[in-house]
This record gives C-alpha cells, sequence and structure tokens, in this order.
C-alpha cells in the first residue's frame, strides 16, 4: 500500500458501548436479492426516500422500538451469531481506556472519504461492521437468554442465508448487557473503511446521532468466523529473484520440492511459492512454535521479503482461492504466493500491540447479507 494515502484508523477507547436502535430490515424476500444494490445506489441524497417508498410499498419495515439485537445467520453449514447496535464513537485516546476496537489493516484515505461522503447523504448505515472478540461468560449467557424467547424474525433470505433475530428491549436485560461489554475488545474482521467513515461523521458532528455507527460484534469462541487466507500474484518477478531475497533475510530458509511436498508443507510456520514449473517452500525462524505464535507468515512475505527485492512487483494481486491464484503463475512473469491463514489469536496479539497486518491479511468470513439489518441515522 502506498504509505502516503494509507493510514492506521483512529481507535475508540473503552469502556465498549453498545446501544439500542430502531433497526430497518428489508422484506425477507428482497433480502440478498439484487435489487438492493440499486435502492442504495446513486444518487446516493435519494437513499432515504427510496427507503421511504420501500417502507410504504411494504418491502421494508422499521422497528418501531430501539433494541440491541441477536442475528444468528446460517450459510454453507456455519452459523454465526453475533451482538448488533449502535457503537458508542464518543470516547477517544484522550480517555483514561484502553481500545475497545482494534483495527487490523490500514485505510486507504481516498477510499475512506469517499465513503464518509456517501454515508452522509445516504443517512444510512446500510449494513453492520464485523467485529470480532471472546466473550465474556456473561455476555454470552446474556446472549443465550434472549435466544429462549421466540425470534423477532426467522426467515431464509433470496441468496439462501438462514436468519433468526431476537430484540433485547427491556431496560434491566439491556443494561446487564451493556456492563458486560464494557471491558471488551474487538478485532475489526471487516469493514476497515466504514469504520474509519463513522469516525470521521463523529468528528463532524459531535453530540449527534453521528456519534453512533451500526455493528455486529461476533463471538469467537462461540460461533466462529472462518479465518481464510488471502494469496498472492507477484507480477514480474521471478522465483530466482525470489529465492535471493529469501536467502538475504535472517531467520528465512529456502527449500524447494515437487509440487504435491509444497503444498503439504503449507502452515502456520511456512507459505509456498511457485511459477507453474518450480515449486518451494520459505520457512521462517525454524517454525518454532513461539515464532508462528508471533508472526504471521503474511508479515514475514511483506516485511522480510519483499523488499529486499529491487525491483520488486510491478503490481501485486490479491486471490481468494488457490486454484485461482496458481492459474496465473507464469516461469519469469508471475509467482504465485500461497499463504496459510493466520489464527485469531495471532491476529489479536498483533493489534493488541497496536500492530497492523498488511493489506488483505486475511479473510473472514461468512459475511451476512446486506438488508438484514440497517439503521437509519436520523432514527437515532
Amino acid at each position: 500500500m502506498d504509505e502516503v494515502t494509507v493510514t492506521t484508523p483512529p481507535v475508540v477507547v473503552a469502556p465498549f458501548r453498545l446501544l439500542p436502535f430502531r433497526a430497518i430490515s428489508l422484506d425477507p424476500r428482497r433480502t440478498g436479492h439484487r435489487g438492493v444494490a440499486r435502492v442504495l445506489a446513486r444518487p446516493y441524497r435519494g437513499v432515504t426516500e427510496r427507503l421511504d417508498a420501500w417502507e410504504s410499498a411494504g418491502r421494508l419495515a422499521r422497528d418501531p422500538e430501539a433494541a440491541v439485537y441477536v442475528h444468528e445467520y446460517t450459510t454453507s453449514g456455519i452459523t454465526v451469531r453475533g451482538l448488533v447496535g449502535a457503537l458508542d464513537l464518543t470516547h477517544r485516546p484522550e480517555s483514561d481506556g484502553g481500545s475497545a476496537v482494534l483495527p487490523h489493516e490500514g485505510v486507504h484515505l481516498d477510499q475512506a472519504a469517499e465513503l464518509t461522503d456517501r454515508m452522509r447523504e445516504m443517512q444510512v448505515n446500510p449494513a453492520p461492521i464485523l467485529l470480532v472478540h471472546r466473550a465474556r461468560p456473561a455476555t454470552r449467557a446474556a446472549v443465550y437468554r434472549a435466544m429462549a424467547s421466540e425470534p423477532w424474525q426467522s426467515f431464509t433470505d433470496a441468496e439462501g442465508q438462514r436468519h433468526r433475530i431476537w430484540a433485547v428491549r427491556e431496560p434491566g436485560a439491556v443494561q446487564a448487557l451493556q456492563e458486560s461489554l464494557r471491558a471488551t475488545r474487538a478485532v475489526i474482521a471487516d469493514g476497515h473503511h466504514r469504520y474509519a467513515a463513522y469516525l470521521r461523521l463523529s468528528q463532524e458532528r459531535p453530540g449527534t446521532p453521528w456519534d453512533r455507527g451500526l455493528v455486529m460484534l461476533v463471538d469467537q469462541d462461540d460461533t466462529p468466523l472462518f479465518l481464510g487466507a488471502i494469496h498472492r500474484v507477484l507480477h514480474d518477478v521471478g522465483l530466482d529473484d525470489l529465492r535471493s531475497a529469501v536467502l538475504g533475510a535472517p531467520g528465512l530458509e529456502w527449500s524447494e520440492a515437487g509440487e504435491s511436498d509444497a503444498v503439504a508443507a503449507l502452515a502456520p510456520g511456512a507459505l509456498v511459492v511457485t511459477d507453474s514449473e518450480r515449486w518451494a517452500v520459505i520457512t521462517f525462524a525454524g517454525a518454532s512454535p513461539d515464532a508462528v505464535q508471533c508472526r504471521a507468515a503474511v508479515e514475514v512475505l511483506h516485511h522480510d521479503v519483499l523488499p529486499r527485492l529491487d525491483p520488486g512487483p510491478s503490481s501485486t494481486e490479491y486471490v481468494h482461492r488457490v486454484d485461482d491464484v496458481l492459474r496465473r503463475a507464469r516461469p519469469g512473469a508471475a509467482t504465485a504466493v500461497l499463504l496459510p491463514a493466520p489464527g485469531f489469536d495471532v491476529v489479536m496479539r498483533i493489534v493488541s500491540e497496536q500492530g497492523l497486518l498488511p493489506e488483505k491479511a486475511t479473510s473472514f468470513q461468512p459475511k451476512p447479507t446486506t438488508g438484514v439489518i440497517m439503521r437509519s441515522v436520523p432514527d437515532g
């Protein structure tokens, strides 16, 4: 990433406060439908009117009462459950608390600015950003108590994602939930640029509903999100160039192998590279347990290897699927890098020490469908 245009988002400090709000939900038959993109598309100043028209036509429901919501969704056999609420953004570093929300990658300033403008015009948080934490027993117990009643909503959307939603409204239950969350430290799993936009809007309009932003807080110990790797294609980098860079970096080892042995060696302490003809495994610090727990392979690639390439890659592609990244490899022209996904504990350790992972270091999946729970900022 271009360091001139990329920065670390400001932090929200403890206590972590998740506030009730009035949810907007699309009709289940339209949730996940391609038409949702149209209602939230340009011109953004017309989004409020479009949503009002959908509400009048019965395509959208607005909860008459504020709540913190328990949202459970299931897709491809994976169930994820989280608390959806309006995150209090007013506690900033001048406060005494430690960081409550921890970014794991930087943001592009121009993209954050564009999202700020869009959200300001829309007057809507169209989807919650995803936060991940390890919940305390009291928080998990509060979630289970909410789930003991009938869901407020239960449906399967147009994409086949199954949803159940419970509304926590009773003041005592909301207060108990908020108290259990005060010391929460959550990692941003998805939505860094929207988070940066939330903070900009809060700074612009303090003391207004912009002091809150829509989030979903997932308990990684209860219904974990899957952490997948995002692989790389290094263009105009040959395997020999990469080998020289690796051998010039302390603590790294290079070993060539056949395709099956190389792929089998992919692990938290090892990454695999190929130009489609030759294969090699890069290990770091002897792949000791301590090293593997302290560093992510994607850090090793971006901090130890790529800076030693001269010249560096003409461009870098980020690819989720192994088959897709391997198809792009070409001898002398493009090197594919297979990366293991960093574990959640590694990510938490890095960001807790106020560090950032390189861009697109990991992919948290699955994400909820857009339109299940939205927030109208004027509604509070």
